[in-house]
């Protein structure tokens, strides 16, 4: 039997697995019986937390849903940053992923302010399959071409700017857009549209899971 521990950001959900006194490896069919919302424990993203080493407090791995290992996730990093603050009375943890290593500090009130770092713009960072200006380019669905921005914020994002978010096809072209190859390792899809100068409604088709309530690496590409 293997504790955990069920976590969420903005309903973003996860399933947290401590590793750092045990040795924990899970399979992607595993992560997918986890994951799984009917006969598993339900969420859209498995989290092992394991030793740190000399740079950071803590390693973190993400599995999506689909089983598929991903680069960074800014709520569930958060989350883990909560646990780890409040086990060692701690106002500020690093956290070592595979897109980078993530600052967290104590905002206050439970919450956590979550550095990630600069953006990445070049495209072969996200990475993408061709040059392309990462900032205004077409993309090719179905024949009707849309305008689009790739960034990276340690994970690889597409953001489209929409007139109506509620509105926007996420389901739909996200799945599409995800699975383009021009996103050799697929790509996290965001649907944007700004409200004013200081607000931004988001919505977002991610990598491996599907639409989700909230999303951290999201919310910081969008920005």
């Amino acid at each position: 039997m293997t504790a955990f521990l069920k976590m969420h950001g903005l309903g973003n959900d996860f399933v947290v697995f401590d590793a750092r006194d045990s040795a924990l490896t899970l399979s992607a069919d595993q992560v997918r019986k986890i994951a799984d919302r009917h006969f598993g424990i339900g969420c859209d993203t498995v989290v092992v937390i394991r030793p740190g080493g000399a740079a950071a407090d803590a390693n973190i791995q993400f599995y999506n849903a689909d089983g598929a290992e991903s680069e960074s996730c800014g709520n569930a990093t958060r989350c883990v940053a909560r646990f780890l603050m409040d086990e060692r009375g701690l106002a500020r943890v690093k956290l070592a992923t595979k897109g980078g290593l993530l600052v967290c500090s104590d905002a206050g009130k439970g919450l956590v302010t979550l550095d990630m770092g600069e953006p990445r713009l070049d495209w072969g960072a996200l990475p993408m399959s061709a040059p392309v200006d990462t900032i205004n380019f077409p993309l090719d669905i179905g024949g009707n071409q849309i305008p689009a921005s790739a960034v990276s914020v340690g994970n690889p994002h597409c953001v489209l700017f929409v007139p109506d978010a509620e509105k926007a096809p996420v389901a739909a072209l996200g799945s599409k857009i995800e699975t383009l190859p021009l996103f050799p390792n697929r790509v996290n899809v965001e649907f944007a549209q700004v409200l004013d100068n200081g607000r931004i409604r988001m919505r977002v088709w991610e990598r491996g899971v599907g639409i989700t309530l909230a999303c951290g690496t999201g919310a910081a590409a969008t920005a």
